[in-house]
């Protein structure tokens, strides 16, 4: 995901990209559980990935939220585009523009943050959040927030920059209304993440001073712009981090609602293969503790986090191992390294995985424990289809949560496989 671990307008469109999008509560009328996306910024490069897809392969309709990854918080401490010619200079041609006509030269904005803006027209209770972090950019966070001036100077920016729209060397304005709100993405406040991360003790209290800073800034902008602006955070599966990091029961009183890592609980890092994102710990297991999607929800429940407030997170990709040997059809089995992945060692999306069945992997599930994984005899694949997405859902629903979040859209298929799954899982009456 956010690491090598744990991851990393024609003129006419561009008046209205300066437009307030109304804002709906995410599918008003049942409760209705979120169901959120996060869009890489790169994924137009080598993956010719552009938010289009999104609209072509039905995935935009079924999601209530998209999480634009990432804003660079810099040694400054300020916000600012880690990547302004995808963020709104590159020009999209008719084909791989969200309404077919290609972006001209001389338009404010065009880039990703136009085709945002155009796919939030033909969706128009889709609400898109700007992430600030990552794992390869939260070095800076510490620095940012250690005081009640730097706080308030990170906010200020993020805000100017993201939600008012104003871009560098762009008239002023021309991006507002494109983004709803905020997503926090620091990994990891007062515990280790990235090499050369800044950390501190004091992180702890920051990160919830931080986001008062921010619910304060987001509502005072709503009310003048008569618009809701949300503000998320991505929030670890360790309970070692969550209690170095974040105040569980205060946090939530900012917050609209928190994503939870339900993924990378183990990988090539380790080696031996392993489930990274199962529901339960599988029998057998030979970590005591170990991780799973159970023991991290529980944990961030008995520290006093709002079980409607989280929402759990669910890999689009696998991790995998190769030169196995032992273990039960390959599943804690002793590993030579990372299998061949095709942007990554290790690391493969479902669209790429989904076919291996065809080419002599066997399909292993685990019911009991929920998870799937993939077996060849030699390369051994952990990894989430539709099926193992509909258990899931199960589990949210069961577990009171508040819906479902995926890191990252560009690992699903032509037909949003993954994401139509989580949306019938998730469907209410």
């Amino acid at each position: 995901m956010r690491s090598p671990l744990r991851r990393i307008l024609a003129v006419g469109a561009a008046a209205a990209v300066s437009l307030t999008f109304a804002a709906t509560p995410a599918d008003a009328g049942d409760h209705r559980y979120v169901k959120v996306g996060y869009f890489t910024q790169w994924g137009i490069y080598g993956r010719n990935f552009p938010v289009k897809n999104l609209q072509t392969s039905g995935a935009a309709e079924k999601l209530t939220h998209i999480n634009y990854a990432f804003s660079d918080v810099t040694k400054d401490g300020v916000c600012a585009s880690a990547d302004p010619w995808a963020d709104w200079q590159v020009p999209f041609p008719d084909e791989t523009s969200v309404d077919g006509v290609g972006d001209v030269a001389g338009q404010p904005v065009a880039g990703n943050l136009n085709q945002l803006a155009e796919l939030k027209q033909r969706n128009p209770r889709l609400r898109v959040l700007i992430s600030l972090g990552g794992w390869t950019l939260s070095k800076n966070f510490s620095d940012a927030v250690l005081t009640a001036a730097s706080r308030q100077k990170l906010v200020d920016s993020c805000v100017d920059l993201w939600l008012k729209g104003n871009l560098p060397g762009v008239e002023p304005g021309a991006a507002a209304g494109i983004f709803d709100g905020i997503d926090l993405d620091w990994e990891w406040p007062g515990s280790a993440g990235d090499v050369g991360n800044v950390i501190r003790p004091e992180d702890k209290q920051n990160f919830t001073a931080l986001l008062a800073e921010f619910r304060e800034s987001l509502d005072r902008l709503g009310r003048a712009r008569h618009h809701r602006y949300e503000l998320t955070a991505f929030l670890p599966a360790a309970p070692a981090k969550i209690d170095a990091g974040f105040e569980a029961r205060k946090i939530f009183k900012y917050l609209d609602f928190g994503t939870v890592q339900g993924y990378d609980f183990h990988g090539t890092w380790e080696p031996r293969t392993n489930q990274q994102s199962a529901l339960r710990v599988p029998a057998g297991a030979p970590d005591n503790p170990d991780f799973s999607i159970t023991t991290t929800i529980d944990a961030w429940l008995d520290r006093g986090a709002p079980r409607r407030e989280l929402v759990l997170g669910m890999p689009y990709y696998g991790q995998g191992w190769t030169g196995v040997t032992g273990g039960q059809n390959g599943l804690f089995g002793t590993a030579t390294g990372p299998a061949p992945g095709t942007w990554a060692a290790g690391n493969e999306d479902y669209r790429v995985l989904k076919n291996l069945p065809a080419q002599g992997y066997t399909v292993y599930r685990d019911r009991r424990a929920g998870h799937t994984y993939l077996f060849n005899g030699t390369t051994f694949w952990t990894f989430d289809d539709p099926e193992q997405l509909l258990q899931k859902t199960n589990y949210i629903k069961n577990k009171g949560l508040g819906g479902a979040m995926v890191w990252s859209l560009d690992g699903d298929d032509a037909n949003a496989s993954l994401t139509r799954a989580i949306a019938r899982g998730l469907r209410t009456p």
